[in-house]
C-alpha cells in the first residue's frame, strides 16, 4: 500500500435483480427500491438502489483489492446519481493516506448520469496474515476462516 495507488476500475451491472436483492437482504422495504410503478408515481423512472447496496459493493471493491485478510475499519460514503436498472456503476479509488498497516481510500462509482457514490474507505491489511485467515491448517473443521465477521461478510459483496 502506498499513497498514490490506483486500484483498478470495477465495472458492476447494475440489475433490477440487484436493486431489489440489495434492498430485501438489507431489509429496505421502501417501494421505490422493488416497485417500478409506485417509484414512479413518487417521481422517479424506475427503481433505484439503496445506500445499503452501494455500501456494501464499495466494501466488495476495497476488500476484493487488498485480500481476504483485510478489515474496512469505516466505510463513509455519500449518494449522488441514482443507480436505475439498465446502468453500468463503475468504481475506482486511489489510496489517499497510509499510516501502518492501514490505508485511507477515496472511493467514486460513476453512472452514466453522473457520481453514484463519493467517499473514503478506511482497510486494515495485516502484513502477514495467519494461516486461518488464509484458510489455511488451522482453519476450523467446517473450513471458515477465523476473520472478524465484517471481514468475511465484504469479501463476499456484503455491507460493512
Amino acid at each position: 500500500m502506498r499513497v498514490g495507488e490506483v486500484l483498478p476500475q470495477l465495472e458492476i451491472e447494475v440489475t433490477r435483480t440487484l436493486i431489489v436483492a440489495g434492498a430485501i437482504s438489507s431489509r429496505d422495504y421502501q417501494d421505490v427500491h422493488h416497485d417500478a410503478e409506485l417509484a414512479r408515481a413518487k417521481g422517479s423512472p424506475d427503481i433505484f438502489m439503496n445506500i445499503l447496496t452501494t455500501n456494501g459493493l464499495v466494501g466488495r471493491y476495497v476488500t476484493d483489492h487488498f485480500g481476504p485478510a483485510a478489515v474496512l475499519r469505516r466505510v463513509a460514503i455519500r449518494l449522488g446519481a441514482p443507480n436505475y436498472p439498465g446502468e453500468s456503476m463503475v468504481l475506482t479509488g486511489t489510496v489517499e493516506e497510509v499510516d501502518g498497516d492501514t490505508a485511507t481510500v477515496r472511493i467514486t462509482g460513476a453512472n452514466g448520469i453522473g457520481k453514484h457514490v463519493t467517499g473514503t474507505v478506511t482497510v486494515t491489511v495485516p502484513s502477514a496474515a495467519p494461516a486461518s485467515a488464509l484458510g489455511g491448517p488451522a482453519s476450523s473443521a467446517l473450513g471458515t476462516s477465523s476473520l472478524p465477521a465484517a471481514a468475511v461478510t465484504n469479501a463476499e459483496g456484503g455491507t460493512s
